[in-house]
């Protein structure tokens, strides 16, 4: 089945998010790869980052971590916790709960365009995770895109997830608000190439730079992903009856978001 959306579907950014990254930096590969013969080569780069996850987000990406609470009462007697009878006053019921995340290793893929011949990194395509706009993975990408700028690597950014933070402050008065983002920072240059991407919107074909004097190639973000949704059959594990994970729709999205599912028959 077709992806139901034009463009971006925000049911992805929950659980299924690691498998589409995944999925979408082969599709890139794929894409790519005839392109760019002979004189470069793609590579799929594979990387651990800390990722420390919030407590309301595990049951979002990583829904096979459990969240143990506490139970809600002590019993005076039997059980599994047993309270004296020489102690006449209960026990205090904390003033609020923290609640607490979950530190765990997550395995992340960038798309490398290397010249054959020496083998050298060209141009770098990041596709960005919820790991990398939170810390400690907020700071670690920070670290990882000022590298390869000062090493004069061409960085095609790609941001497919609503919540967390960018982890580039694009000017504002220049930039449109969206809830997807695709930027390109060519080698030796001053400046940034953005395309702020609507949920309404396809998603665009971007260029990839190369060396001088070969010229861009381009990377098309919708066929990629269509062709990840049919193959994978997310409508079959996905609730499209339920709103998609955080952050939360304006109304306007989600009056807009119900029409297409209806449209195809995934809502009543």
């Amino acid at each position: 089945m077709p992806t139901p959306f034009p463009g971006m579907d925000p049911y992805l950014e929950g659980y299924l998010w690691p498998d589409v990254h995944q999925s979408l930096a082969s599709q890139f590969k794929h894409q790519l790869s005839p392109l760019l013969r002979p004189r470069y080569v793609v590579r799929l780069a594979v990387y651990f980052v800390r990722d420390r996850v919030p407590a309301q987000e595990l049951g979002i990406v990583y829904p096979d971590i459990e969240i143990v609470r506490p139970k809600s009462q002590l019993r005076e007697s039997g059980g599994d916790y047993a309270v004296s009878s020489t102690y006449a006053r209960g026990i205090t019921p904390p003033s609020f709960v923290v609640p607490m995340g979950v530190t765990l290793e997550t395995r992340l893929t960038s798309v490398q365009v290397r010249d054959s011949e020496r083998n050298e990194l060209v141009t770098s395509i990041e596709i960005v995770s919820p790991a990398n706009k939170r810390e400690p993975g907020l700071s670690a990408y920070r670290r990882k895109r000022s590298k390869l700028i000062r090493a004069g690597v061409h960085l095609l950014e790609i941001d497919l997830i609503r919540r967390g933070e960018r982890p580039w402050q694009p000017d504002a008065a220049t930039v449109a608000p969206s809830p997807y983002l695709a930027l390109l920072t060519r080698a030796a240059q001053p400046a940034t190439e953005a395309w702020p991407i609507q949920l309404t919107q396809a998603l665009p074909v971007l260029p990839v730079p190369l060396r001088t004097p070969d010229a861009d190639v381009p990377l098309d973000l919708q066929a990629a992903l269509s062709v990840v949704y049919d193959e994978s059959d997310y409508e079959r594990t996905t609730d499209y009856s339920a709103p998609p994970p955080p952050p939360p729709l304006s109304e306007q999205e989600k009056d807009w978001l119900a029409m297409q599912l209806v449209a195809v028959g995934l809502r009543a």
